[in-house]
C-alpha cells in the first residue's frame, strides 16, 4: 500500500496541472491583499466599514481551483491512456482510488490551510487597527472558520476526484463541480418555503459557517444545522461521490 501511495504522489507532482491549480488557488493571497487595501482606504475616509473578510469572500476561488486538481488527478490518466498502466500495476481498483483520494486529500488540505492562513495574516496586517468588519476578532475566534474552510476545500477536491472517476471526462466532472458549488444554491432558492431553507442548509456553500457555528439567519431563516451535523454532511459529499466513482470504475473497462 505504501508503494501505491508513493506512486500516486509521484504522479500528482509530476504533472504541470497540479502546480497550475495550486497557483490559481494561491491568487487568493494577492486578491485578498488588494481587497484589504481597497476597503482600508474606504474605512479611512468613512471612519468604519463593514466588509467581508478576504479569506471568506475569495474562498470559492480556492474551492473550485483545488476541485479541478481532484478531477485532473484521475481524468488526466484517462486522457493519456495511463489509466491502463495504473490498473495493471494496481489491479485492485479500490486500492488505486483510495490511494488517489489520500494523496489528493492531504495535498489540498495542506495547500488550503497555507493559502487561507497567509491570506488571513496578510489582510489583518494590512488592515492594522482600522475599523473594518473583519478586523475586530482574534485568531482564536476565527480559527474554527479557517479550519472549516480548509475542510470544505478538501471535501470538494475529493468530490472532484469521485466525479472524475465516475464520468471519466475532465469537462463533465468540472461542470458537475461548478453546478454543485454555484448553480444548485441558486436553483434551491426557487423551491417553496420551508423547503428552500431546509435544502439550503445541506448545500456545500452553506456548510462552512454552520460548522463554525455561525448563524445564517439572513439566508437560511430558522434552518440551521449544529456543527457536528454540518460536518457530517460535508464528509458525506466525498464519501458518496467516491463510492459512486469506485463502483463505476470497477464495472468499466479501462
Amino acid at each position: 500500500m505504501k508503494a501505491v501511495f508513493s506512486s500516486e504522489w509521484l504522479k500528482l507532482r509530476s504533472v504541470t496541472s497540479t502546480y497550475h491549480t495550486i497557483g490559481t488557488a494561491a491568487l487568493m493571497v494577492a486578491l485578498g491583499a488588494a481587497w484589504t487595501f481597497y476597503v482600508s482606504g474606504l474605512a479611512d475616509e468613512r471612519g468604519s466599514l463593514r466588509a467581508a473578510a478576504p479569506e471568506e469572500g475569495f474562498l470559492p476561488l480556492v474551492q473550485i481551483s483545488l476541485a479541478v486538481l481532484g478531477v485532473l488527478a484521475i481524468t488526466n490518466e484517462y486522457a493519456t491512456g495511463m489509466i491502463r498502466t495504473s490498473l495493471i500495476t494496481v489491479p485492485k481498483r479500490g486500492t488505486l482510488l483510495l490511494a488517489k483520494a489520500g494523496i489528493v486529500g492531504l495535498t489540498t488540505f495542506v495547500a488550503a490551510n497555507a493559502i487561507l492562513l497567509v491570506t488571513y495574516s496578510a489582510s489583518r496586517l494590512i488592515a492594522s487597527d482600522r475599523h473594518l468588519g473583519f478586523n475586530g476578532t482574534s485568531f482564536a475566534d476565527d480559527l474554527p472558520k479557517l479550519l472549516a474552510s480548509a475542510l470544505s476545500v478538501t471535501a470538494l477536491a475529493l468530490v472532484g476526484l469521485g466525479l472524475g472517476a465516475a464520468i471519466c471526462s475532465t469537462a463533465g466532472a468540472i461542470v458537475s463541480v461548478v453546478a454543485l458549488l454555484f448553480v444548485l444554491p441558486g436553483v434551491v432558492n426557487y423551491l417553496p418555503p420551508p423547503w428552500n431553507t431546509r435544502v439550503a442548509t445541506l448545500l456545500l456553500p452553506n456548510l462552512v459557517p454552520q460548522i463554525a457555528d455561525e448563524r445564517l439567519s439572513t439566508r437560511l431563516g430558522d434552518g440551521f444545522l449544529p456543527p457536528w451535523a454540518a460536518l457530517a454532511v460535508l464528509i458525506a459529499y466525498p464519501i458518496v461521490t467516491l463510492t459512486i466513482g469506485y463502483f463505476l470504475l470497477r464495472r468499466r473497462d479501462a
